[in-house]
């Protein structure tokens, strides 16, 4: 799988190449992952949360690891659970960029 179609694809999500070489380096193992089955999907879902595309750039570069973790098994039910808590969406989509 070539890389260059997910370092371009990071970076029209609005990193810089210092931020895509910080996100390679903490976590190679996102450049393994499928831009369409993984990787999109996922960005997706944290702008369906409200963040917008710089927000869901800063928020990779800062928790590379969250790109690998199941939406259905693991980040979906962790925002049920906020929702559960009394959180709106905005309060839900600060909780996951500080602390995936």
């Amino acid at each position: 799988d070539n890389l260059q179609p997910k370092v371009q694809w990071l970076k029209e999500l609005g990193m810089d190449d210092s931020q895509v070489a910080k996100t390679i380096v903490k976590f190679p193992t996102l450049m393994s992952y499928s831009l369409e089955d993984n990787l999109k999907p996922r960005a997706q879902w944290l702008k369906g949360l409200g963040l917008d595309g710089s927000q869901v750039a800063k928020t990779i570069v800062k928790h590379p690891q969250l790109m690998s973790y199941s939406l259905e098994d693991n980040l979906k039910p962790r925002v049920q659970g906020f929702k559960g808590l009394g959180m709106d969406d905005s309060q839900v989509a600060k909780t996951i960029v500080k602390f995936p």
